[in-house]
């Protein structure tokens, strides 16, 4: 399948119509969405006519940009025009169409790239697998038994599966990270601001894409960077071009500290293994200095589920869903509510922010003296499409730290992050390696992404398999 720069590349040029290129993604999805269910909505025409469009510009000899003819799929939790936003939710199923794209769809279409549909979302982006009443079980291209992560589930099946070479994502706790991971693809949560958002103030979501190849991660994050008036949280221009970035930046001799648990985290013998020998693959392609140091930070993941669910219950009362519609919530959204109920005392939401900003200072501590934080990208391998996370591993109690225990980190302390392919269980499964970089340098985890994928190019999934 031809990557997004590739495709890109062609159409410019004229050596590709854009409207092959999107019938090429139309035609992969009717052979293989039925099995994934990575696509809820589709729109070949809207994407035909918006390819035909491309094609008449490039004709003019105008270049319709770094995106030409990309078709994109868009997580439904993002606005697209023309499409509905149901987050997943069957209490948005009546949703109707968007206005207006966001303003990371609107610099992607501006860039040339084709809106071909929406992929599956966990409901309200609570799970770390995509399973939801309303839209069913979105399952993984290597094994469909088994899940593609969440909540951008459906981006990352898709592009794993080869359907379209980018999906969006967006990540509040490791949603573009462990899904890009259970599925052996690239998954950057950029920076917090490099692509603006235009919903407010947000201590932890970021918008962000999974993407097959490192050089597409960073042509992505080239189009959708930069500061935008309407978003006081975003950052300045960089100044220079990613997809430059991931081939010049010189990144001999920086300081690398292993963690296989960060302290906390219980976490598969297996996972862990095959991440610990991505990243000495990584340290000697890259000539980086490992550096040992017991860093143990706060384990964000009890206290991030303090604060989010602190008014969960009223939130849902309030908008209709509580109390009688508890039956049709998504299986994790239930095991949540069932969890608020059960506390015997009312959670202190103060004491939680308090070990946010105590993680803060830790993490700014260690970046001080150390250029990059490696793990396991998650704590095990992808589990059940149609189930819950393990709640034990390896005979320890997994509770309080889930699939994605690494994954929070980054996002309350607003450091990009980005998942790569680690290599495979021995049952076939994917395993992702998480780098952590010091606050806005995304150009070095994307250049350490992509010595990793010089190093050891990662395969992809024959599917429709046979």
């Amino acid at each position: 399948m031809r990557d997004a720069a590739e495709t890109a590349e062609l159409v410019r040029r004229g050596d590709l119509s854009a409207v092959a290129r999107v019938q090429e993604a139309l035609d992969a999805i009717a052979r293989s969405n039925a099995a994934l269910n990575a696509f809820i909505r589709v729109d070949a025409e809207g994407a035909l006519r918006e390819a035909e469009m491309i094609d008449r510009r490039v004709a003019r000899g105008e270049d319709p940009g770094l995106l030409a003819g990309v078709p994109v799929g868009v997580k439904d939790m993002e606005a697209c025009k023309g499409f509905p936003i149901t987050q997943g939710s069957w209490f948005l199923r009546d949703a109707a169409p968007e206005v207006a794209d966001s303003r990371h769809v609107a610099r992607l279409r501006a860039a040339g790239a084709v809106m071909i549909g929406m992929t599956a979302s966990a409901e309200f982006g609570m799970d770390s697998a995509t399973n939801t009443r309303l839209w069913g079980v979105t399952r993984n291209p290597w094994n469909l038994a088994v899940t593609p992560g969440g909540s951008s589930g459906g981006s990352s099946a898709a592009v794993a599966a080869g359907l379209t070479p980018l999906a969006t994502g967006t990540d509040a706790g490791g949603s573009i990270r462990e899904p890009a991971a259970f599925v052996g693809i690239v998954g950057l949560k950029p920076s917090h601001g490099r692509i603006p958002k235009g919903n407010g103030f947000s201590n932890w979501s970021v918008h962000g894409a999974l993407a097959r190849t490192v050089r597409d991660a960073a042509r992505h994050l080239d189009v959708a960077g930069g500061p935008d008036d309407g978003d006081r949280q975003s950052l300045p221009a960089v100044g220079y071009r990613y997809e430059d970035v991931i081939e010049t930046l010189d990144v001999r001799g920086l300081k690398a500290v292993w963690s296989p648990d960060y302290g906390y985290a219980p976490v598969e013998a297996e996972v862990e293994a095959i991440a610990r020998a991505a990243f000495e693959r990584l340290v000697a392609a890259a000539e980086l200095v490992e550096v040992t140091t017991d860093f143990r930070p706060v384990n964000i993941y009890p206290h991030w589920g303090a604060i989010f669910g602190a008014t969960l219950e009223q939130d849902f009362t309030r908008d209709g869903i509580l109390p009688d519609g508890y039956d049709m919530l998504s299986d994790c959204v239930r095991r949540v509510i069932d969890r608020i109920r059960a506390r015997r005392q009312p959670v202190d939401v103060g004491a939680s922010w308090k070990e946010v900003h105590r993680l803060e200072q830790q993490v700014a501590a260690f970046f001080s003296e150390h250029d990059l934080l490696i793990s396991p990208s998650t704590s095990c391998r992808p589990y059940a499409a149609d189930g819950a996370p393990p709640r034990e591993i390896e005979g320890r109690d997994a509770s309080q730290t889930g699939a994605e225990p690494f994954g929070m980190l980054a996002n309350a302390c607003w450091n990009p992050s980005i998942s790569i392919p680690a290599g495979f269980t021995s049952d076939g499964l994917p395993v992702g390696l998480q780098i952590v970089a010091r606050r806005h340098r995304d150009d070095l985890a994307l250049r350490l992404a992509r010595i990793a994928e010089l190093a050891a190019p990662w395969p992809f999934p024959e599917f429709p398999k046979g």
